[in-house]
């Protein structure tokens, strides 16, 4: 039997060159590792004295530092109003976020093919600039007005979560199905008639989600907002550590592990049973 190759085989196509001229994304990441050499080269890491026996040796001494822990029942009754506390915060944070996001995302979404969005363009720039600055600086912020304490730290990420969501809500809005909405809209139903029954339910599963996330980014957000004064955790944490009371310290560190685990799981599990 003649096992030559038949000259009317096509030959299998040969893999695609791995840089190619006309590929942009080919010269995005050549830009990106020369931006990564250059910062290498610019920031002068000195990774020796990094990994020396000096070092090696402080950074054993100060992790020994943290044993044991303190588990004494008047730190672990402050331990614990301050999870609760920071716990809060984030939820509250959050849900203000989600209610003041999904009004701004309204006038941040075209509808329709025929709206006008007149308002598009100024509310999308308020949620640019409400998300632009950290929760930290928020509450660095706020610290003035609302004084310290666990408000301060609320309203933080409350405006930045804000931001957040209002961005991404008005996404969801666009995307949906118009089809159902121009159908209501071709019997006369009012705009906002429109969006309760036709859009709104379509988006919900994509807020709750949203939601859901964000509550994990704040919660560990609302952990470190105490270290300029904002309550929770975290301004336990700046405290004991000012002072290196270092076993303090590592409870309060476990605490926060705890809890943003905690809440991960219970997030994960929302996110699951919504999806079903």
């Amino acid at each position: 039997m003649d096992s030559r190759p038949d000259a009317n085989t096509t030959a299998p196509p040969l893999p695609p060159a791995l840089f190619d001229a006309r590929c942009r994304a080919c010269w995005m990441v050549a830009g990106l590792v020369l931006l990564t050499i250059a910062s290498f080269w610019s920031l002068d890491l000195d990774f020796a004295a990094l990994f020396s026996a000096d070092s090696r040796q402080s950074m054993l001494r100060f992790v020994s530092e943290f044993f044991p822990p303190d588990f004494s029942a008047p730190f672990m009754k402050k331990v614990a109003i301050g999870t609760l506390e920071t716990l809060a915060m984030s939820l509250l944070g959050t849900v203000i976020a989600a209610v003041w996001g999904l009004l701004l995302a309204l006038p941040a979404a075209r509808t329709h093919a025929g709206d006008a969005a007149l308002a598009r363009t100024p509310t999308r720039l308020v949620l640019n600039a409400l998300r632009s600055i950290p929760e930290l600086v928020w509450a660095a912020l706020l610290l003035i007005s609302a004084g310290l304490g666990p408000f301060a730290g609320t309203l933080a990420l409350a405006f930045h979560t804000t931001g957040v969501l209002g961005r991404l809500f008005a996404e969801a809005i666009e995307n949906a199905d118009p089809a159902p909405a121009f159908a209501l809209r071709a019997q006369g139903v009012g705009p906002v008639r429109v969006f309760l029954y036709t859009t709104l339910p379509q988006i919900l599963p994509q807020v709750m989600s949203y939601s859901l996330y964000r509550w994990e980014n704040n919660i560990r957000a609302a952990a470190v907002l105490g270290v300029v004064g904002a309550g929770g955790l975290g301004q336990l944490l700046a405290f004991h550590m000012g002072l290196f009371h270092m076993g303090k310290t590592a409870t309060i560190l476990m605490a926060m592990i705890a809890l943003v685990a905690l809440v991960d799981i219970a997030s994960y599990l929302a996110r699951r049973w919504m999806t079903r």
